[in-house]
């Protein structure tokens, strides 16, 4: 029976998570939450977890009285996270909390040599050079649940085409804005934004998909999962989201992984790899479709995709700053502070801003103090 720490457990890939753990009887010893504690209750009830964390102070409070009789050790931010991640008893680490707070735990995961399944795309965003270091010293393998790293990595379980990758080709959807001006963009509403035409996720990617910032921080995800250069990375607007990625390898072969849109599928990969087992999602029947469609994506209108292309290839603290800057563009843009053409504007000037740290040396510490700045540095001037 594999035992599964959960880190992320009441948002969309944690709450999808359960359902893969459920149907094949794998042990549950840890699960984490933020706010969501009606949620977490209900599931550390149902799951008997030994541990469980969570990042908010109003939330633990009230979460350790509502539990106090299910026996379950309950701790508190971003130490909880770590503590949880290193634990002995876990096969496998599945993070999938939102945002820069995933990135220790995904390293305290890799000290304590553990396999990690990732959905929490920070991670390798700004610390891609840290996890993937950690990883290689630890023997442990990390393995990607996002759809369209987990479809790259089917096609390159033969190491022998693996060698020979020439390209990875990212899919996007579009989001709900696919094809629209900026002029036709200028109002839209939070409402608007959130209606994802083929995903059901949480209200932060939904938002990063929407303005393709999502699809660029996949771009920078991508570099250091797969050994690639940015000139290796290409992005093609797919409505459908039928083909999840693509690669291409050095004879001009494109292989893609294809199936419907439902997260289960590359949740259950990232859990029972190497193996594949049954799934409860539904079949993929092409004759329904008709046809699948391709398009260039938009880089001036969603001007996320291009700062975080720009930023990989600078280096240094750049990642982190788009990605800092985004989530706390993002925060605005859901509390109506800020417009939503305004979010790509903040990303792009903080690039700006952080240019010049393109050969900083890349830690830790340095990680979290750019992401704190920039943070800072956002809320600044959108108050002017």
């Amino acid at each position: 029976m594999k035992k599964i720490a959960l880190l992320g457990s009441t948002g969309s890939i944690g709450t999808q998570a359960l359902e893969v753990i459920e149907k094949h009887k794998f042990e549950v010893t840890a699960l984490t939450g933020n706010s969501n504690i009606g949620l977490l209750e209900r599931q550390i009830r149902k799951y008997k977890p030994r541990f469980t964390a969570v990042n908010n102070a109003e939330a633990y409070k009230e979460l350790k009285i509502r539990t106090a009789d299910t026996g379950v050790k309950l701790l508190y931010g971003t130490d909880g996270l770590c503590e949880i991640a290193s634990r002995p008893e876990n096969d496998v680490v599945l993070n999938s909390v939102v945002g820069m707070v995933g990135l220790t735990p995904t390293l305290a995961a890799a000290s304590a040599k553990k396999d990690i399944a990732l959905a929490n795309k920070e991670t390798l965003v700004v610390g891609g050079e840290l996890v993937t270091k950690a990883v290689k010293e630890n023997g442990v393998r990390l393995l990607p649940v996002d759809s369209e790293h987990s479809a790259i990595f089917q096609c390159l379980q033969d190491t022998y085409s693996a060698s020979a990758l020439n390209k990875v080709i990212l899919t996007a959807s579009g989001g709900p804005f696919f094809g629209r001006t900026k002029k036709e963009l200028e109002n839209v509403t939070v409402e608007e934004t959130l209606k994802h035409p083929n995903w059901s996720m949480g209200s932060k990617i939904t938002v990063d998909s929407a303005t393709l910032m999502n699809k660029g921080l996949e771009f920078i995800e991508a570099k250091w999962l797969f050994g690639v250069s940015p000139d290796q990375i290409d992005v093609v607007v797919h409505r459908e989201s039928v083909i999840h990625s693509m690669v291409e390898f050095d004879d001009y072969s494109v292989l893609a992984q294809l199936g419907v849109p439902d997260m289960k599928i590359p949740i259950q990969y990232a859990l029972t790899y190497p193996n594949r087992l049954p799934s409860d999602v539904k079949r993929l029947s092409l004759t329904d479709y008709g046809s699948l469609t391709f398009y260039k994506p938009d880089y001036e209108t969603f001007s996320c995709l291009s700062a975080c292309i720009k930023a990989v290839r600078l280096g240094g603290l750049c990642p982190a700053a788009v990605n800092g800057a985004g989530e706390k563009a993002v925060e605005l843009f859901l509390k109506r502070k800020i417009k939503f053409l305004e979010i790509g504007i903040l990303v792009n000037e903080a690039l700006k801003a952080y240019e010049p740290q393109k050969d900083a040396d890349v830690t830790l510490d340095s990680i979290l103090e750019a992401d704190r700045s920039v943070r800072k540095f956002v809320e600044n001037l959108c108050s002017h």
